[in-house]
């Protein structure tokens, strides 16, 4: 028999080393604290649940998972942190369906690729918005706002959350689809955006359901439909936008993201650590009173989630001639 040359052997024990190295390492994750990056600001949406999971990760990996929020840039400045992050298991990056829409609206601003250069640990969850009008717009029904519309084109104003947000997406794909015209108004977040609709200062508004289920007890607003392609829990009643436009689907869903070449075992842990905690009373009913729906996916499920949301968006903005500075 041949023997091995000395080099390849000695490769060949250190490749076999490192997978056994890399194993061990995994293992013993996490072994120090970790970061969860929120690009949002502290309070809204996506810090919320960002440390909702942190504290039950504390709890049932007895390591620290700290909140990190870095605004800006529509939420690019903290993702490309993540993505600069040393793949080792302890940058997380917790965001929502806007990166998506990032991809194409501020291609020319954002420096990496949200597929090549972040890894998916779990779709966390389903965040529906919902078509809310105020009182005084005398529609019931999705048609018969749609017929309003066409009858007084460009009189009917649409708040938006921000600029390129799924708030401003779903208002143009009702206009690409309905073929009507409807004022754009664009608002500095959901809470704003909610607070004109409820004074009558917009007409509808694909509004966040946390920030306006208060609104739909007290009668203030009227809830016409929701986003999702299912109907939402907190909210049976209210007919899907799909109903009536079947390719009409946004959810403005929260997910976990590594940076690229994180160990499979690590993400493979954090994903199996989500769905546990997405099970316990405290967190899922928590979710429920906010109007969200859990998911806890597979990372191979977010992965697709990404890969249809990415192109679907990109020609709405499209069509739309949707810029934003």
């Amino acid at each position: 028999m041949k023997p091995i040359a000395l080099p390849v052997a000695a490769a060949a024990f250190a490749l076999g080393g490192a997978g056994v190295a890399l194993h061990a390492y995994a293992a013993d994750y996490p072994s120090k604290p970790v970061r969860i990056i929120v690009p949002f600001s502290p309070g809204g949406g996506t810090d919320i649940q960002a440390r909702l999971l942190a504290t039950a990760f504390n709890e049932s990996m007895r390591q620290t998972f700290i909140v990190d929020n870095r605004t800006g840039a529509s939420g690019l400045i903290g993702a490309q942190l993540a993505v600069d992050a040393p793949p080792d298991g302890y940058t997380i990056l917790f965001t929502t369906a806007s990166l998506s829409v990032n991809s194409t609206l501020f291609a020319k601003r954002m420096k990496f690729d949200m597929q090549k250069d972040l890894v998916p640990i779990s779709w966390i969850t389903s965040a529906p918005l919902v078509l809310s009008v105020h009182p005084n717009v005398p529609a019931k029904t999705v048609p018969e706002l749609v017929a309003l519309a066409k009858k007084k084109p460009g009189l009917l104003n649409n708040g938006v959350n921000t600029l390129g947000s799924t708030s401003h997406l779903s208002a143009e794909m009702l206009k690409q689809m309905a073929g009507v015209k409807t004022g754009i108004v664009p608002y500095r977040g959901g809470g704003p955006a909610t607070v004109a609709l409820v004074a009558g200062e917009i007409d509808m508004l694909f509004a966040t359901a946390p920030s306006v289920m208060p609104h739909l007890k007290s009668g203030r607003v009227r809830a016409i439909a929701v986003t999702t392609a299912k109907k939402a829990s907190a909210l049976p009643d209210l007919p899907t936008m799909n109903t009536y436009y079947p390719e009409f689907e946004s959810d403005n869903w929260y997910a976990m993201f590594f940076p690229a070449g994180t160990p499979k075992a690590m993400v493979d842990k954090v994903n199996s650590e989500i769905r546990k905690a997405l099970e316990t009373r405290g967190v899922s009913e928590f979710l429920a009173r906010e109007g969200l729906d859990a998911v806890g996916s597979s990372p191979a499920e977010l992965a697709a989630l990404v890969k249809s949301e990415i192109p679907k968006y990109a020609q709405v903005i499209q069509r739309g001639h949707i810029a934003v500075k």
